[in-house]
């Protein structure tokens, strides 16, 4: 039997100092800490038990993506399939599997949550006394730029299972577990760097009370607001320096109706943006001159963007 995944879990992130990060994540993007001991914390969007870790390390960076087995997918189960794809994975003490895809990428899956609501958006009618009024609904995805997209998009639906939603061109593919239009996505560009972490939020007003907030707290937008053209969401893309990645805050996300047939979007400003403005080539890369050339808008002065220092 094949490894069947029900979910994203959560992204963990390396931190540089841990009472600074989960202060700021929970201040800048209403996440709420339900979790916290030396070195590390989770946070929560909704009522999910967490879908953000921080653990604190000398290097500020992504640390791995979680994903959560179906519920008649076993960890036994997904090890077997692992050992079959000759893919080396480690037991950890908290009961799940950590390996790394074809670019470096940490991987992590956990055993199925059994839940106390529905699937899902959080429920309404869940009462609580802790949940703050400003909060993203949920993660809804996770975003890599990888040079070695074929092998990596074998890799996710051979060895993970995951089902191909859409290609943009042969620049991209995005891939779904359910009828959310993904959960993941690979942009085949180098090097190979975690690109961003996508907060689900209630419509366009709340991303614009989202922007303001983020402004007066000194953020800007690398690209957006943008109406994508493949999975129809509005969004918009706030640089996150300290971590080395950026936070996508999207709303109206496309249901595919399943079972779906990937469909292939032409590589233009249409596809990428039906509002016809492409990002900043700063938006793909992570370097200082890259985000201070962002910060400062200094292509749209005139100033061109410096190359990348080779790495």
């Amino acid at each position: 039997m094949s490894i069947q995944l029900h979910d994203l879990h959560h992204a963990c992130l390396r931190v540089l100092d841990i009472d600074e990060a989960a202060a700021r994540w929970s201040i800048q993007f209403g996440l709420t800490v339900v979790a916290k001991e030396r070195g590390r914390a989770l946070l929560a969007c909704d009522s999910e038990d967490y879908c953000l870790e921080l653990v604190e390390d000398h290097e500020a960076d992504h640390d791995h993506t979680g994903w959560e087995l179906a519920a008649d997918c076993s960890l036994e189960t997904a090890a077997a399939h692992l050992d079959a794809c000759s893919v080396h994975y480690d037991h950890e003490a908290d009961g799940s599997l950590r390996f790394v895809d074809p670019s470096g990428g940490g991987v992590q899956l956990i055993p199925y949550r059994e839940r106390l609501a529905a699937e899902g958006l959080p429920p309404p009618g869940r009462r609580t006394s802790t949940l703050p009024g400003f909060h993203p609904r949920k993660l809804g995805h996770v975003n890599v730029l990888a040079p070695n997209m074929a092998e990596m998009t074998a890799f996710y639906v051979d060895v993970l299972g995951m089902n191909i939603s859409d290609f943009l061109g042969a620049a991209g593919v995005w891939f779904h577990l359910h009828a959310e239009h993904h959960q993941m996505a690979i942009v085949g560009m180098g090097p190979a760097h975690f690109h961003h972490i996508a907060f689900d939020i209630v419509d366009w007003g709340q991303l614009r009370i989202f922007l303001d907030h983020l402004g007066r707290h000194g953020r800007w937008l690398g690209w957006g607001p943008v109406r994508h053209g493949l999975a129809q969401n509005l969004c918009a893309y706030v640089r996150i320096p300290e971590e080395n990645l950026f936070v996508e805050l999207y709303c109206d996300m496309e249901i595919l109706r399943l079972p779906h047939t990937p469909r292939e979007w032409s590589d233009d400003p249409f596809g990428s943006n039906t509002w016809g403005i492409l990002p900043p080539r700063s938006y793909f890369r992570f370097d200082d001159a890259a985000v201070d050339s962002e910060r400062h808008q200094r292509e749209a002065q005139g100033i061109p963007l410096p190359p990348a220092e080779p790495s």
